[in-house]
């Protein structure tokens, strides 16, 4: 079984392009260029030319002793909350912003849930010279606001989306709407492996620096290239595809997504995407959506702004389907309880997205030789109110 994209966009029968007829333009010039100019060698070497200098990778990949003897197995941890901006969004936006300075444009739009995105994009426009708006729902907006004086900082134009539940689904569909509006000289730097094509396999392609990097530290570390377990976090999910990528067709790795269960799979207040999803099409792409019998949007619930999103990409509903990926749903308990943990064992405070990931490590049986790989994705910098509000109960 493939599971690589075919020439139309689609992973299995998961993904291609539903877009509005005046976007059609824009998607038809990047779907004919975007391989092309990301296999350029001007390209490439720009682009890890300041993935080294200015990105600070490649990231550690570090052995976790303490945690590795709660767990049962040797785990490592792929350090992206390390990298600038704190998170893996900034090698994703890096090569956007690229992308868009060789097609001429001026203008970059953004979404962001948990504002990791929205502050790399912003960060990425500053140093370009490029205008940015980035639309963030409102309820994102107050429990992210630190993200959100970031950007502000940094130059970008923040938009509080108030329609729907007030994050990352209705922050994307506004930032489709503008898209929409000013399709000539904008941008839309999507964060994530969802969207219509080629988004998915362009933002996992730049950010496949994650598994390119992992196999080159555990054939130092380990003396092969290849772990028994990767672990990731998903939401749209850019940080499991790039951790994924290149064992994708590699049967000894076993990949493990873990989604947000919110406050459990059953409860009605859940982001669980997968195991609660039936197929449709959300933002561009058909994947698996929460979604009512009539096709409307069930408002998905998370404590993490990152992972709370009612769709997921292509890429992960196609590895989920297909049975080559085992999804753990983790709840908003299980996620702090794992943050709270790493914090007193290895002295990581970890975003409460990677939370979830550090969590799955504790629903599985391991043996003590096997090798697991968990990306921390972020940091936890800006869910300090979270983890002081609970921190009591933990």
């Amino acid at each position: 079984m493939s599971f690589s994209i075919d020439e139309n966009g689609y992973y299995g029968r998961f993904g291609g392009a539903y877009i509005p007829e005046i976007l059609q333009k824009n998607f038809e010039l990047l779907q004919k260029n975007y391989l092309a100019i990301i296999g350029d060698e001007g390209f490439q070497k720009e682009f890890h030319a300041l993935l080294k200098d200015y990105v600070g990778r490649p990231s550690p990949l570090y052995l976790a002793g303490r945690l590795s003897e709660a767990v049962g197995a040797r785990v490592y941890l792929k350090r992206e909350d390390l990298n600038h901006t704190g998170s893996h969004k900034i090698t994703n936006c890096i090569g956007q912003i690229l992308v868009a300075k060789r097609m001429g444009k001026t203008r970059i739009l953004a979404e962001t849930g948990a504002g990791q995105h929205g502050v790399a994009t912003a960060t990425v426009c500053a140093l370009m010279n490029m205008d940015c708006t980035v639309y963030m729902g409102e309820t994102d907006v107050k429990r992210q606001h630190l993200n959100v004086q970031k950007m502000q900082m940094l130059g970008a134009k923040v938009v509080p989306v108030t329609s729907g539940n007030k994050t990352l689904k209705d922050a994307t569909n506004e930032a489709f709407r503008d898209w929409c509006n000013h399709p000539a000289d904008t941008f839309y730097i999507i964060g994530s492996v969802v969207g219509a094509h080629p988004y998915p396999d362009m933002v996992a392609r730049l950010q496949s620096i994650i598994s390119e990097e992992i196999q080159a530290q555990l054939q130092e570390s380990e003396g092969r290239n290849y772990p028994d377990y990767l672990v990731a976090c998903v939401g749209g999910g850019s940080n499991a595809a790039g951790t994924f990528y290149h064992y994708l067709n590699n049967d000894r790795v076993q990949l493990v997504a873990a989604e947000a269960a919110g406050l459990g799979v059953d409860s009605g207040e859940s982001a669980a995407t997968i195991h609660l999803g039936s197929e449709g099409v959300l933002h561009g792409s058909r994947t698996l959506v929460m979604q009512t019998s009539d096709g409307q949007v069930i408002e998905p619930y998370s404590i993490s702004a990152g992972l709370d999103y009612p769709g997921i990409g292509p890429l992960h509903a196609h590895l989920a389907k297909s049975g080559r990926a085992q999804v753990i749903p983790i709840t908003d308990d299980d996620a702090l309880a794992a943050a709270f943990e790493l914090t007193k064992l290895e002295g990581i405070i970890p975003a409460i997205e990677s939370a979830h990931a550090l969590a799955a490590l504790h629903k599985m049986q391991f043996k003590p030789t096997d090798v697991v790989v968990c990306t921390v994705s972020g940091r936890g910098d800006k869910d300090m109110p979270t983890y002081l509000e609970h921190f009591e109960k933990f």
